[in-house]
């Protein structure tokens, strides 16, 4: 769902004539995070409850990029209690994102959806690293113990995404499911017109993503 949701997005670009790359890997430059960022990437990494030394992405792999932009399609696993510990780091008082607020509130609100999708082993417990930075996985669904390694550590990769694409030069456009767009008159989510798109949905999806780059 995730992928074809994706490749819609890249369909709205087109029907705006807008060029993009996809799929693309960028380098993680550590020396970028000396001093300042890793303090960040430290203190969020223990407002998890991560064991050790924080772990760092060595690539950024994005979906789509235009230019100095990138867009990144979150769906309901990213919605949840560790995102939000994550977003009220002191990263987000560093730095600007516009997006911050409607995702504080978004984690805040949609944490019954993330449970429903977000129960698979492979999404709970995550990777192998997952168990190694946050401990062993509680049984699916219960929060009140150790909780989801796995969310956890991918609620701290969508902090390094933050952090690290801006210290490389780029602007970091995240793309919630809840997004709500006016379309033919009414305001609808953005997973449902990209699961059910036509042209003129398409075109106004592109518009907005451009609106959004600026």
């Amino acid at each position: 769902m995730h992928q074809l949701i994706v490749s819609r997005i890249l369909e709205s670009l087109e029907a705006s004539e807008v060029a993009y790359t996809s799929d693309v890997n960028l380098p993680v430059h550590r020396s970028l995070l000396n001093g300042k960022g890793e303090e960040l990437l430290s203190a969020a990494y223990r407002e998890l409850e991560g064991k050790d030394d924080y772990p760092l992405l060595h690539h950024l792999k994005v979906p789509v990029q235009v230019g100095k932009h990138l867009l990144v399609y979150d769906d309901a696993n990213h919605f949840n209690r560790y995102r939000l510990v994550t977003l009220k780091s002191a990263l987000y008082r560093v730095f600007n994102y516009p997006w911050h607020a409607a995702y504080l509130r978004m984690c805040r609100t949609h944490e019954r959806e993330c449970l429903l999708s977000g129960l698979h082993e492979r999404v709970w417990s995550g990777p192998p690293l997952a168990r190694s930075c946050f401990g062993p996985a509680d049984v699916p669904g219960e929060l009140s113990g150790t909780g989801a390694p796995g969310w956890k550590l991918n609620a701290y990769n969508d902090l390094q995404y933050d952090l690290i694409s801006r210290l490389e030069g780029y602007r970091l456009h995240r793309i919630p499911a809840y997004e709500n767009l006016m379309i033919g008159g009414r305001l609808q989510r953005i997973d449902k017109l990209l699961l059910r798109p036509d042209d003129s949905v398409m075109r106004a999806i592109g518009a907005w993503l451009l609106r959004k780059m600026g």
